[in-house]
């Protein structure tokens, strides 16, 4: 199985979905696509150049993360999942209707099997914040429970067989995919035990520099690391600024 493409899903809460919206076209230099669904509730974020990445929903349910994996075969995908030890999503069994897969992780991360239609294109540009800062959405961490970690890592691992190697950091080992594809995962683990979530990570510049720009659209900062600033988008789900160098 060969993921041909892969997509950040923001998923928000309908009663901040707009100011959400209006917060990562902005720090994405990106448009809103039309909305579609049965409720209105997808749309893509456009980028001026190159193939898009991100997508967002709006919920119900508090705001999460969620990623789609374009296959060239989604039931092959799915069947190949399960045996590693993901699940189908209740009332999300693959149909000809759906025409795509809804699962989790074995420690209940959610992500999607979805057909790839064409070919995917290039990276989008960098973002130049008011300072000259610059910066991309180039990764997602997933967020693994202490004694979920093994298993969980194994099964990403196996998933998208991409290229597994340690951080300089104990807590972190990273799957960093093909030259082709825009986004790496990243996986920490946590000092707790609770279900697999993910949160987006920024490569940036400078990341006071874009944290005060992101401040001035509605972010605000919960924590600090070494290389990292840790923030909130204005539904209040969590996001890095990582010291990383942007493509």
């Amino acid at each position: 199985m060969m993921i041909r493409w892969v997509w950040a899903f923001l998923d928000r809460p309908a009663a901040h979905f707009d100011a959400a919206t209006e917060f990562w076209t902005a720090v994405t230099g990106t448009t809103l696509s039309p909305r579609r669904g049965e409720r209105d509730e997808f749309l893509t974020l456009l980028p001026e150049s190159g193939a898009a990445t991100i997508k967002m929903q709006s919920i119900d349910g508090p705001a999460r993360i969620h990623l789609d994996l374009d296959v060239d075969d989604v039931s092959a995908a799915t069947d190949h999942a399960i045996g590693l030890g993901a699940t189908l999503a209740a009332d999300y069994i693959l149909t000809s209707r759906i025409g795509y897969a809804v699962l989790r992780s074995p420690a209940g991360m959610p992500f999607c099997f979805t057909p790839f239609h064409d070919s995917a294109g290039d990276l989008t540009p960098t973002v130049t914040g008011p300072a000259g800062d610059r910066s991309r959405l180039d990764q997602i961490c997933l967020d693994i429970g202490d004694s979920d970690y093994d298993i969980e890592s194994r099964f990403w691992t196996d998933l998208t067989g991409w290229a597994w190697r340690p951080s300089t950091f104990p807590e972190f080992s990273r799957l960093s995919a093909r030259p082709d594809l825009p986004i790496d995962f990243l996986l920490q683990r946590l000092g707790e035990n609770r279900p697999t979530a993910a949160h987006p990570d920024l490569a940036c510049t400078d990341i006071d520099a874009t944290a005060a720009w992101h401040e001035s659209l509605g972010a605000h900062r919960t924590d600090r690391g070494k290389h990292w600033i840790v923030m909130a988008d204005p539904a209040g789900q969590p996001y890095c600024l990582t010291s990383r160098k942007p493509a």
